[in-house]
């Protein structure tokens, strides 16, 4: 596959996930936005990817308020000229209680991460993709967002808002060249334990490398028949 001519935006870049999609995408190619709220580590990803000045922007932001995300467009704009993918990393996990003893504020909180961030980053986005007709906007998403489990409420709350905004979206963009989808993860391996030390537990856990394959067949010309869709990456189990 070849980004050469893509510009790819990654939110959440300098997480465990974030770091493999950004050097999976640099090499092949593509001109990278960065973001994350920690300029330290964004600094430090920069410096690891070793990028030439014209492939890549950072940012130091928060996407919880929507002027956030217009700004960050009109950056983007300013020196690439277009957005072709987002992929959309930002989010948390909280749980641990039942809904009787669970309180609202973590709701609030995991909507905040998953739905109001996701709503705001396509909000701005979105119409740079549709005027050029062609765009790829990818989230990670969760199993439970539509099975939830026990005392994970706030999670799953947070997540099937999430989802569903995002395949309003996969209708609202048919024809247009630009898709909108999904791959659900139960739980990201970031240290690779499946493959090191096997267990029952961990064997539904997906790597970033597994979830990056995913991500740039999605984001390529050849992912163009794929819209609205819940991707799973956890097996069988």
């Amino acid at each position: 596959m070849n980004f050469e001519n893509r510009v790819v935006v990654i939110t959440g870049a300098t997480g465990g996930l974030g770091k493999v999609v950004a050097r999976k995408f640099s090499e092949q190619g593509a001109r990278l936005a960065l973001i994350s709220k920690n300029p330290e580590k964004l600094s430090d990803l920069a410096e690891e990817l070793a990028l030439p000045e014209d492939r890549f922007l950072t940012y130091a932001s928060d996407l919880g308020q929507a002027s956030t995300a217009q700004n960050i467009l009109a950056g983007i704009l300013s020196k690439f000229g277009q957005v072709d993918v987002l992929i959309h990393l930002v989010g948390g996990w909280s749980g641990g209680k039942t809904v009787v003893e669970v309180d609202a504020e973590q709701v609030s909180n995991m909507l905040q991460q998953h739905l109001w961030t996701t709503f705001h980053v396509t909000q701005a986005f979105l119409p740079a993709m549709l005027s050029r007709q062609w765009g790829r906007i990818l989230v990670v998403s969760s199993p439970f967002a539509s099975n939830p489990i026990a005392n994970l409420a706030p999670y799953a709350i947070g997540k099937a808002a999430q989802e569903a905004l995002i395949q309003t979206i996969a209708q609202e963009v048919k024809g247009s060249g630009v898709t909108a989808n999904m791959l659900l993860v139960k739980t990201i391996d970031i240290q690779h334990e499946r493959m090191h030390q096997p267990t029952p537990k961990n064997a539904s856990w997906t790597t970033p490398e597994e979830i990056c394959s995913n991500l740039l067949h999605l984001s390529a010309e050849e992912g163009n028949r794929i819209n609205g869709a819940r991707i799973p990456l956890y097996g069988n189990l």
